[in-house]
C-alpha cells in the first residue's frame, strides 16, 4: 500500500529493486568486515570494526524485513538462500580483503578496507538522508533508524582515511593505490540499477546523478585536506552487480555465509 492505495506494479518493481540493492550491499560488506576480526591493526580497531560490521548486518536485516513484508519470502531465506546471480550488491563490496583466508595466512590490505568502507559509508549516508523523504513510508522510517548509527561509522572511516593519507611514505602510497582500485568500480555502488529512472520518478529516492554529486560535495573537502585530487572518473570495470553480474569472490562468500542455514533451513536460529 502507498498512501492507502494498492501498490502499482511498476512502483512495486522499482521499490523491490531498490530494497534488494540496499540489503545486499550491507549484507556482503558486513561479512567482509567480519573477516577482519583478530586481524585489524590493533585491538581497539578489532572492537570498533566488529561493532560497525554488526550494525551493518543489522541494517541489512531491516531491509530484508521490508522485502519480506512485501511478500518476497522469509528474511533468512533472502539473506542466505539466494544464489549469487540473484544478488544486487555492487561488485566492489564483494571483493576479497586480500589474498589468503582469514583463518589461514591472510594477507589483507588495510588501505583497501579503509578506502572501500569510507567511500561506501559516505555514499550510504547520502542515501539514507534522501530516503528519509521516500514516498514509501516504511523505507523512510527504516532510513531514520539506520541514519542514527552512520555518524559514528562515517567518523571512524574518515579518521582512518585522513590519518593514513597524512602519514606519508608507504602508507600514503598504499592509500593512493587503494583509491585507484576502489574508484575503478565505485560507479557500481552509486548506481541504482536498471530501474534507476523509475526509482527516482516514483520518489523512492533521489536520482543517482544527484546522489553522486552530493557524495562528491562531501568528499571534496576531505581530499583537499590531504592534498590529493579527487578522481575525475569512476567506473564499473569488474561487472555490474545491480544486473546480477558477480565474481567468484561472492560465490565463495555465500558458501560460508549460508553454511549453517543450509544445515536446516526450517530451523529457527
Amino acid at each position: 500500500m502507498v498512501d492507502g492505495k494498492p501498490m502499482e506494479q511498476a512502483y512495486q518493481s522499482a521499490l523491490l529493486s531498490l530494497l534488494y540493492q540496499l540489503a545486499d550491499d550491507d549484507f556482503i560488506l558486513a561479512y567482509r568486515g567480519s573477516e577482519w576480526l583478530g586481524l585489524a591493526p590493533h585491538i581497539e580497531e578489532d572492537v570498533a570494526f566488529s561493532s560497525i560490521s554488526q550494525d551493518t548486518m543489522g541494517h541489512a536485516a531491516m531491509f530484508y524485513q521490508l522485502l519480506s513484508d512485501l511478500g518476497e519470502g522469509d528474511v533468512d531465506h533472502l539473506a542466505h538462500a539466494r544464489s549469487a546471480k540473484e544478488r544486487k550488491n555492487a561488485i566492489l563490496l564483494e571483493m576479497v580483503n586480500g589474498p589468503g583466508h582469514y583463518l589461514s595466512k591472510p594477507r589483507y590490505d588495510w588501505a583497501f578496507a579503509v578506502v572501500r568502507n569510507y567511500f561506501y559509508v559516505q555514499a550510504k549516508k547520502v542515501r539514507m538522508e534522501s530516503l528519509k523523504n521516500s514516498s514509501y513510508e516504511p523505507l523512510a522510517n527504516a532510513a531514520l533508524k539506520v541514519n542514527m548509527e552512520l555518524y559514528y561509522h562515517l567518523l571512524h572511516w574518515k579518521t582512518w582515511f585522513v590519518q593514513l593519507m597524512q602519514a606519508g611514505d608507504e602508507a600514503r602510497k598504499k592509500m593512493e593505490d587503494a583509491i585507484k582500485r576502489v574508484s575503478a568500480d565505485f560507479d557500481g555502488v552509486v548506481s541504482l540499477g536498471p530501474l534507476s529512472k523509475d526509482i527516482a520518478t516514483f520518489k523512492l529516492i533521489e536520482s543517482e546523478d544527484i546522489l553522486k554529486e552530493k557524495w562528491k560535495l562531501f568528499m571534496q573537502p576531505v581530499f583537499d585536506s590531504v592534498n590529493l585530487e579527487m578522481p575525475d572518473q569512476f567506473g564499473i570495470q569488474s561487472g555490474d552487480g545491480r544486473k546480477g553480474e558477480h565474481s567468484k569472490d561472492l560465490d565463495d562468500a555465500l558458501i560460508i555465509l549460508s553454511e549453517v542455514y543450509q544445515v536446516d533451513p526450517a530451523a529457527s536460529w
